[in-house]
Order: C-alpha cells, then sequence, then structure tokens
C-alpha cells in the first residue's frame, strides 16, 4: 500500500515539474535563466547570508556558575557548553572564549536568561564590549525547550537551549531598566516586602497574645500601635504584668504614651492578668518570642519610613511622577510602583502592548464546539496589577472620580462587577500611559465624558501610603 501511494506521489510530482519546464521552454522570449533557477537547488537567503559569519551564544546564568555554548547559524556547535565562575574571572574566561572565534562583537549575539539578579553583572559587562544581547524570560526558554521535545534539563542544556531561541524568530527581548527605573523597583519593591513582612509580625503577635495575655487585647484594641507594643515589651506575659507594683506599671505607662494611659489603664491591666484565661504553657518561651517579633516589627517599621523618605525624595525630582501626580486616585505609593513597574513608556507602540505587558489583555480558549470563558491572561507584570487594583478599589470610594464615574456606567449597562473593576484598571493604565508618551495633562472626561473633576490637593512629596 505504502508502495503504491509512493509511486502515485512521485507520478505527479514528475508531471508538474514537466508542465512547468515546457512553460518555461513555450514562454518568450526564451531564458535559460529561468530555467537553472528551476533546476538549481535554492542558495542561501538574503538573511541567511547578512548572518553567515554571526555566532549565536546562549550563556545559562546561576548564582555561582553559569554555562555557555556557542553555535553558527545552522545550529553547528561551535564551542561545547562550558562552565565558569560568575565573577570576574569568570568573565575574563568567557571573553577568551568570544575573542576565540575571530569575529568583531557586534557580529556575534548573546542571549541570557533573566535569572533573578544573577544575570545583571554578566550583562552590562557585555554590553560595555560591544555585543549584541538578548536578555530572555525563562518562560520563553521552557517553552522552547518544550517544543525540542528534551527530556532532561541541565545548565548545559539550557545554554544550548538559549542559543536556539537566539538563532530562531521567537526570541522576544525582555526589558532592561536605565538607572532611574531601577531604582524605582529597589526602593518600591524592597517597600513592599518590608510592608508584607510587617503584616506577618504583626499576625504572629496576635496569635502568640491569644495564648500568653488574651485580655491583653481588652485594654488596647491593636496590641501592635507603640505604646502597647512598648509595654509589651517590658512585661511580656500576663505573669510579669501581674507582678509589677501599680505605681512602676502606672508611670510607665504615662511615659510611653505621652500621659495619655495612666493609673485607671495599670488597673485593669493587673486586673485582667490576675483573672487571665491563658493556660501557662511554656510561658518563658512564648514572653521570649514575644519581645523578639515586638523587636523585630518597630526595627521593619523604622527601615519602611526611611525608605519612603527615600521614594518621596525621588518622587520629588521626577518630571514623570509629577505628570501622573495629576491624576487624583493616584497616591504617592501608586505613582511609585508605576514608574517602577511601567519603565520608560517609549518602549511601547501602542496601548494594547501595554495592557498585554500588565496582563490585563482577554484570552480566549476554544476548540471546535467547546467554548470556553474569556479571561485576563495575567501574564504580565503582578505587582503592576495589584498597584491598579488598588487605585480602583480607590476610585470607587472617592466622592468625585472619573474612574468612579466609569465603573459606575459600566455597571448600569449590565456588566459585573468584578469585569467593571477589570476595565477601570485597564483605563487607569491606557491614562498613564497617554501621559507619560505624548506629555499630556490629565483630563477626566476622556476617561467618561459624564465624568465630574475636582483638582487633586495631595503633594507629591506627602508620606507614602
Amino acid at each position: 500500500m505504502r508502495l503504491a501511494i509512493r509511486d502515485k506521489l512521485t507520478h505527479a510530482l514528475n508531471g508538474w515539474v514537466s508542465r512547468k519546464f515546457n512553460s518555461v521552454l513555450c514562454s518568450s522570449p526564451f531564458s535559460w535563466t529561468k530555467v537553472q533557477k528551476m533546476i538549481t537547488p535554492p542558495s542561501e537567503t538574503p538573511k541567511q547570508a547578512s548572518i553567515g559569519r554571526l555566532f549565536a551564544v546562549g550563556i545559562d546564568v546561576g548564582c555561582e556558575k553559569c554555562s555557555i555554548s556557542v553555535l553558527r547559524p545552522d545550529k553547528t556547535v561551535v564551542i561545547k557548553p562550558l562552565e565558569f565562575t560568575n565573577d570576574a574571572q569568570g568573565y575574563a574566561f568567557v571573553l577568551t572564549k568570544l575573542e576565540s572565534l575571530g569575529v568583531i562583537p557586534a557580529q556575534i549575539t548573546i542571549g541570557l536568561e533573566a535569572t533573578g539578579r544573577y544575570w545583571e553583572n554578566l550583562y552590562h559587562y557585555l554590553a560595555r564590549l560591544g555585543y549584541n544581547l538578548i536578555l530572555l524570560h525563562p518562560v520563553q526558554t521552557h517553552q522552547f525547550a518544550q517544543r525540542r521535545g528534551l527530556r532532561a534539563k541541565t545548565d548545559a542544556l539550557d545554554a544550548g537551549t538559549i542559543a536556539r531561541v537566539v538563532l530562531s524568530d521567537e526570541a522576544r527581548p525582555a526589558y532592561v531598566p536605565g538607572d532611574l527605573v531601577a531604582t524605582y523597583r529597589e526602593l518600591v519593591r524592597l517597600h513592599s516586602n518590608l510592608a508584607d513582612e510587617i503584616g506577618r509580625y504583626r499576625n504572629e503577635i496576635h496569635a502568640l497574645l491569644f495564648v500568653i495575655f488574651p485580655e491583653y487585647t481588652q485594654v488596647f484594641a491593636d496590641p501592635c500601635r507603640p505604646t502597647a507594643l512598648s509595654l509589651l515589651k517590658l512585661y511580656p506575659s500576663r505573669q510579669a504584668i501581674a507582678e509589677v507594683p501599680i505605681g512602676i506599671l502606672s508611670a510607665k505607662l504615662i511615659e510611653l504614651s505621652n500621659g495619655h494611659y495612666g493609673l485607671k489603664t495599670a488597673e485593669r491591666l493587673l486586673t485582667l492578668s490576675k483573672k487571665s484565661a491563658s493556660s501557662g504553657l511554656a510561658s518563658n518561651a512564648r514572653a521570649q518570642g514575644l519581645v523578639i517579633l515586638c523587636d523585630q516589627l518597630l526595627h521593619t517599621q523604622a527601615n519602611l519610613e526611611i525608605l519612603e523618605s527615600e521614594i518621596a525624595q525621588l518622587l520629588q525630582k521626577d518630571e514623570a511622577a509629577k505628570k501622573l501626580a495629576e491624576i487624583p486616585e493616584f497616591g504617592p505609593k501608586t505613582i511609585a510602583g508605576l514608574r517602577a513597574e511601567l519603565g520608560e513608556v517609549g518602549r511601547f507602540t501602542n496601548c494594547n502592548q501595554v495592557v498585554a505587558y500588565a496582563g490585563l489583555d482577554l484570552t480566549v480558549k476554544e476548540s471546535g464546539k467547546w467554548k470556553g470563558k474569556v479571561k485576563l491572561s495575567k501574564r504580565g507584570s503582578g505587582r503592576l496589577r495589584r498597584l491598579l487594583y488598588m487605585a480602583a478599589l480607590v476610585s470607587l470610594r472617592l466622592k468625585v472620580s472619573a474612574f468612579g464615574d466609569y465603573y459606575r456606567e459600566l455597571r448600569k449597562r449590565g456588566m459585573n462587577g468584578r469585569s467593571a473593576l477589570m476595565a477601570v484598571m485597564r483605563k487607569m493604565l491606557i491614562t498613564a500611559y497617554s501621559l507619560l508618551k505624548n506629555d499630556s495633562t490629565f483630563d477626566p472626561k476622556k476617561v467618561w465624558i459624564g465624568a465630574k473633576f475636582v483638582a487633586k490637593e495631595l503633594p507629591l512629596v506627602a508620606q507614602v501610603a
């Protein structure tokens, strides 16, 4: 059966070539050039000829060690995967291998995978030497390796995969921020991490205090407020409070609260400590843990205030931040976050690219009669979506807000609350992009035609909140 099919295909192909050849011979004027084009195997395309002397280099970056592999455009291996250290000595080794290729740096394209911060030093070292660099997102290389059907994953294989991605037409360079955006990112992301740490410490203090002295919250509703926290550091258990003379406890409360608390609060604390429902189990160990948590919380809060001061100074000097401050719904923290995560907007050609970068574009999955739900792709910056989500919630609480009016208009048209909120987030992102890209002035009428507007009164250099 297979032989019969093969014979038929061969016969049909021969007939097609014969007809084409006869048509050329019968054409006027006759040209052997046309015949030669038909019978001569296709040569290199202009694109292949232009990159004939180029080399593709793949570097898999790690914390301590990296791997490098070099391929030609025809994917033949020039340098098998080699390992080098991620330091100055390793960079010199890489430079020696690249110079051994015998071409100028401009004829070598190097791909690196964006692994944490470990790629940064090597990337800028090679950039200063004039090499063509492509920073690749790990998702790209992972999907490319899956399509190749690789069953193993090693640093050497990853280096070869990165080189092959560079040779393909599928390489999408990741964004490499400049100094200003990199500064924003360091400060804003550290601020976010410290804020999360504060939340974790507060939760642990609440949980530990519940078994040490559960009645403490009857006196101090929030035990993580300055006075309550400082008192817990001095007397971290109900036994410790019960043993303190009322005069000393009262004087300490007056000192810690600047006179806000005094004798009555001390009497109530002593009464509750003697009637506490605490089991007293592992009281010493838990008291020590509570003191450590209080210290950590106070120290992290002090560091957070330092970061907020640094961010406020950066915003004051940034003209783009002042442009974003025209939007009433954007506070200093949101503006700093947008500058950090959105970066230089000049690299986007239209607003659709910005929406996709934030992961706010829609995805549809359909197959035959099956119709999937339309969802957000969420393939962009999660931090950027979080900022926009909080700003959208703020717009709903403001009495006068163009974005809040836009949300309510969408709800009147029948859109559900979640979809309307996502639409507000997209509208905020596009508005911010337009202000930065076109250096225009914020106009609430462009958000929604029926919007009202009140000038923003909050100063840009206010405390980041």
